[in-house]
């Protein structure tokens, strides 16, 4: 008898994948662990192995097509069972949801109610009662954009021409509103996830970013003195490291930065740990890998650290277990330019630093004129957890310590 192989729990809360690629079709015979699937979830590209060898009887997703934990993957069927046609599930329609008023919650979620993870825990954090939301996923399943419909955000619908049925795909589709022609673009995969988070934060946390520069002047110059004994050890050897390194020091002097809001408890959790995210731009979208124990490494063990868990999210096979545990974070993005940005901060950290471009500019120093190297650095920070003063302290700290590179000799 065919065995169902359905979408397995592949951690971190992921309740939904799109699939990427097949690398098997009907017909094949494959070994127990064997690749079967390519599906990006909103962490990473996770490639599915087989939970038994057998024969490739049915495949029951396409190409493109959104697929949630517990659906039917592929059928396998034992040697020499008879091999299926191949049936392809289609992708589902787009439903326009309906704008709802908010309701708020007062008491918990009922257990019965039909929602994905991810949409129980918007509700909580937006204060929604899932009872009274009609879900527009699988066999009415409520979704996190369900969720957030009703609790009064604005929802982007696809105009749709009436005039001869259209069918859905994956991919960009052309069409027009009342202006013009338009490309519609389906939000999945990381995208997806980067939007959700995105909201969920702006949603969620008080917002507050103060802004200062560093004289690195001294600290460059040693820098470019150790380039060439990085690389010599095969590491490239940037600010960001040194950056991270210096941040320790700030956070133990600093700790409420190092921390994260429950919402639930009304309580703040103080990490003792320090493991900083820090954003890597591909053309997949944003990813913020997590260099774990930083206060234990050396800088060029950051550095190492970094490159490679870089190069994992550009190659797109990045681990899930590298996408989480953020204490705290970072955005370098002075090699895009600019001079000052408002980040937005991950949910579940209290702050993100902002590094902007490196320039020479005329400063005053001690009655002086003259021409120092400057980065501009930016911390924006959870108002529930610190106040203005204390940002400012932090910042003002960490910049002490990279206008006077000895101090990584006292406080790190």
């Amino acid at each position: 008898m065919a065995y169902q192989f359905r979408f397995p729990d592949v951690g971190e809360g992921i309740a939904e994948g799109v699939l990427v690629k097949w690398k098997v079709k009907a017909g094949d015979v494959i070994k127990e662990d064997a690749a079967l699937a390519d599906i990006e979830t909103a962490k990473a590209l996770v490639e599915i192995p087989s939970p038994k060898s057998g024969t490739v009887l049915q495949l029951h997703a396409a190409e493109g097509q959104t697929i949630h934990v517990g659906d039917v993957l592929v059928s396998i069927g034992e040697a020499g069972e008879k091999v299926a046609s191949v049936s392809i599930a289609p992708t589902p329609q787009k439903v326009e949801v309906p704008k709802q008023e908010p309701v708020l919650q007062k008491t918990a979620q009922p257990s019965g109610i039909l929602a994905l993870p991810a949409a129980r825990q918007k509700a909580k954090e937006l204060g929604v009662d899932l009872s009274a939301i009609k879900g527009t996923g699988k066999e009415g399943m409520i979704t996190a954009s369900d969720v957030e419909s009703a609790a009064g955000k604005s929802t982007v619908i696809q105009e749709v021409k009436e005039t001869k049925p259209v069918q859905q795909s994956s991919g960009p589709s052309v069409g027009f509103d009342k202006s013009g022609r338009i490309m519609s673009v389906p939000l999945t995969g990381v995208r997806k996830a980067i939007a959700d988070s995105m909201a969920l934060s702006k949603a969620t946390i008080p917002h507050v970013t103060h802004i200062d520069e560093a004289d690195v002047t001294a600290l460059e110059e040693l820098r470019q003195k150790k380039k060439e004994y990085a690389e010599n050890k095969g590491i490239h050897l940037t600010m960001l490291p040194v950056i991270m390194k210096a941040t320790v020091a700030s956070l133990k002097t600093y700790p409420y930065l190092n921390a994260a809001f429950d919402a639930e408890k009304q309580m703040i959790q103080v990490r003792e740990y320090y493991n900083f995210g820090f954003a890597v731009n591909t053309p997949q979208g944003l990813f913020v890998p997590v260099v774990k124990g930083v206060d234990t490494r050396s800088i060029l063990d950051i550095a190492k650290k970094i490159e490679i868990l870089a190069t994992h999210c550009r190659d797109r096979d990045i681990k899930t277990e590298d996408m989480s545990g953020a204490s705290f974070t970072f955005t370098n993005i002075g090699s895009y330019g600019g001079i000052a940005a408002t980040p937005i901060i991950p949910p579940g950290t209290c702050a993100i630093l902002g590094i902007y471009r490196m320039r020479e500019k005329p400063v005053v120093k001690d009655g002086v004129i003259a021409i120092r190297k400057m980065i501009p650095l930016s911390i924006t920070f959870d108002h529930r957890i610190v106040d203005g003063a204390t940002a400012a302290q932090f910042l003002n700290d960490l910049i002490k310590h990279l206008e006077d590179p000895e101090l990584f000799f006292v406080d790190v």
